[in-house]
């Protein structure tokens, strides 16, 4: 086959089928059974599976970032596939940015969550011939099946976490290389996060676009695109493990390397006052090594600092060379206590989103870092990634500035009426996301905790319908086989899901740290401060009969606040009625010590469905407005975590 000859790609797989055949080897299965092409590519090496390691460059490893202005097309048939465009070409396209959300950007797509096509141009550096090369996509949202020069490479299944594919040999030096791109967010009941099930689920409130979540389902190629290269013999995965034996600092480092590669390796630390190295031995594509720091500085949120590890194949004669900051930290739960590097902390913060105007839920660099300065401003320590995988960018950031991070699967509002296929297919899908998730941040030091879902129920929010006979023992089945599948990916942090009003406790129970969401004053009790505080009480009670010495997170709480509405006295919607429920909450929080953490729903406004609920389609429980203007109770609680 010529090697600029398209070929077919396959049947389009049932999603049942991709769930099970993609995610963390996004792509490899296609791309690795796919023979080394004929004619003018990189240096002839055959096609293999490609790595997710960050992209970090190194003087063994290039990188070139393929964000800025694409070619676009809605696809609202499903014809693209059949009629090739990935061949052709787009027939009718418009430019787009990526990474963005289309949502956003024009007026036929806000409320598109069917097929569209991206598609770019590109060209090969000389300098990487010899090189293998690859191309990894940080997140597509939420099905992208992908075309290079007309070859079909393979999909992805699941938003808000990389894939990749190694190229090499489909990319040819001297002329342009056609990269083709659909996606799709199609509401479907198997998927998490899923829709509900309107033939059986009897609704008393219907939202536009109707989903099972309470944020909206922004589509699109939400992170960045690159390519890079590595030497044909390279690292594919590094796990870092850090641990404190008094004034030292234990790092270890196991290595993974593609084609089962044999040889030596060295592992170097510096940052300290003097570099400390450690030579290991790699055989059959697999090898591991420990580092002592004599006197570690611990990374914390009061010092984060980040040692640099790097990692170099081959010895003093070069191969392939990856580098990566590390924090040297402990964590973990020992009564009703978390403990950094052995001492208790109290998590100030919030849940958040990715989320901000006309770039919806892509990723948006100055966004990023202003979220983080206001996070310092106001005193806070820590946030949940509410409820999904946040950027790779936000993770090292987050590293930087020294925030504590629950890092958070798509699992949210899942639940258990529907059949019991249904619910398996979820299970698996979530499963194999969790699994890419840990994979992707396990050498974080800023992720302190994993949580596996966000408000499971048995039944639809805003249904009648009465709670299904098995409904709570097919969730308590379902998250035991889920804990018990992340508990073998990380055994060094704490894990948990969050609940909502205390419930099911057999579901939050399950986790080392029982985080629970609680709206007293708001969904509950409305408009009455004082019955909140005292039906907070209450629960504070239940969960400390009903879980013991756990440690507990409130995960969430709040009201919602139209920037400048007051009312003396407070009532609802008022910025003054969300600043004093936040402070009710605090002060009752506080009183209870096996309480480590409050987290205020949320750090800022954030787009939702159009519903009754949500007046401008958007969540207002921010204590910043959506453009990060503080409301009164952003004050509030800067006043508040000053004296924690």
């Amino acid at each position: 086959m010529a090697a600029d000859t398209p070929r077919t790609p396959p049947p389009a797989m049932t999603r049942r089928q991709a769930v099970g055949a993609f995610g963390l080897a996004a792509s490899v299965a296609t791309a690795a059974a796919a023979p080394a092409r004929a004619g003018p590519h990189l240096g002839g090496l055959a096609r293999g599976p490609s790595t997710l390691l960050y992209p970090h460059e190194s003087p063994t490893r290039s990188v070139r970032d393929l964000s800025g202005l694409w070619r676009f097309q809605m696809d609202p048939t499903d014809q693209g596939e059949s009629q090739k465009w990935f061949v052709s070409g787009l027939p009718e396209p418009r430019p787009i940015p990526v990474p963005c959300s289309w949502n956003d950007l024009f007026d036929d797509a806000r409320d598109y969550f069917g097929t569209a096509w991206y598609e770019t141009e590109f060209q090969l550096d000389p300098g990487w011939r010899g090189r293998r090369l690859h191309l990894r996509f940080g997140s597509a949202v939420y099905h992208a099946r992908v075309w290079l020069n007309g070859e079909y490479l393979g999909e992805h299944v699941g938003g808000h976490l990389p894939f990749a594919f190694d190229v090499t040999g489909l990319a040819h030096e001297g002329q342009p290389n056609r990269l083709s791109v659909s996606v799709e967010n199609k509401p479907l009941l198997d998927r998490v996060p899923s829709v509900p099930d309107v033939r059986s689920a009897r609704m008393y409130q219907v939202d536009f676009p109707q989903t099972a979540y309470d944020f909206f389902p922004y589509c699109g190629l939400h992170r960045p695109v690159v390519l890079f290269t590595t030497p044909d013999a390279h690292l594919q995965d590094v796990t870092v493990t850090t641990g404190l034996s008094g004034s030292a600092g234990l790092v270890g480092v196991a290595v993974t390397v593609s084609g089962g590669w044999s040889g030596a390796a060295t592992l170097t630390l510096s940052g300290g006052p003097k570099p400390v190295s450690v030579s290991i031995s790699v055989k059959n594509g697999a090898g591991s090594g420990q580092l002592k720091l004599p006197a570690a500085r611990a990374w914390s949120p009061e010092d984060p600092f980040l040692y640099r590890l790097t990692i170099k194949l081959g010895g003093e004669a070069g191969g392939d060379e990856y580098v990566l900051k590390i924090g040297v930290r402990t964590i973990e739960v020992k009564g009703s206590e978390i403990r950094l590097n052995g001492k208790p902390i109290f998590l100030t913060g919030f849940g958040k989103h990715e989320d901000f105007p006309i770039h919806g839920k892509g990723l948006d660099l100055p966004v990023l870092v202003r979220d983080y300065e206001l996070l310092k401003w106001i005193g806070a320590n820590s946030f949940r990634t509410s409820h999904y995988p946040y950027s790779e960018e936000s993770l090292m950031l987050a590293d930087e500035y020294g925030f504590l991070v629950i890092a958070e699967t798509p699992g949210v509002s899942l639940v258990f009426m529907d059949p019991p296929e249904i619910i398996e297919a979820r299970l698996r899908q979530l499963s194999q996301a969790t699994s890419e998730l840990v994979h992707r941040d396990k050498n974080h030091p800023c992720v302190i905790m994993w949580s596996l879902a966000n408000e499971p129920i048995p039944k639809p929010f805003h249904t009648v319908n009465d709670v299904p006979p098995g409904a709570v023992e097919a969730g308590t089945r379902f998250f035991e086989r889920l804990f018990a599948h992340a508990r073998t990916l990380d055994k060094s942090r704490p894990i948990a899901l969050v609940s909502v009003q205390n419930g099911p406790a057999d579901w939050v129970g399950q986790g080392d740290v029982i985080c629970t969401n609680s709206y007293n004053g708001w969904y509950a009790v409305s408009g009455q401060i004082d019955v909140a505080t005292t039906t907070l009480e209450k629960e504070i009670v239940a969960l400390r009969a009903r879980h013991g010495d756990k440690p507990v997170i409130f995960t969430e709480f709040g009201a919602d606040a139209v920037a400048g509405v007051h009312a003396q006295p407070a009532e609802m919607w008022s910025e003054d009625y969300q600043a004093q429920l936040i402070e009710a909450y605090w002060r009752t929080l506080r009183k209870h010590p096996y309480i480590v953490g409050a987290h205020p729903w949320a750090f800022a406004d954030f787009k939702t469905a159009q519903g009754i609920m949500r007046v401008g389609s958007l969540n207002q429980k921010g204590v910043f407005t959506r453009d990060r203007r503080p409301k009164l109770a952003a004050h509030k609680l800067r006043e508040l975590w000053a004296k924690v």
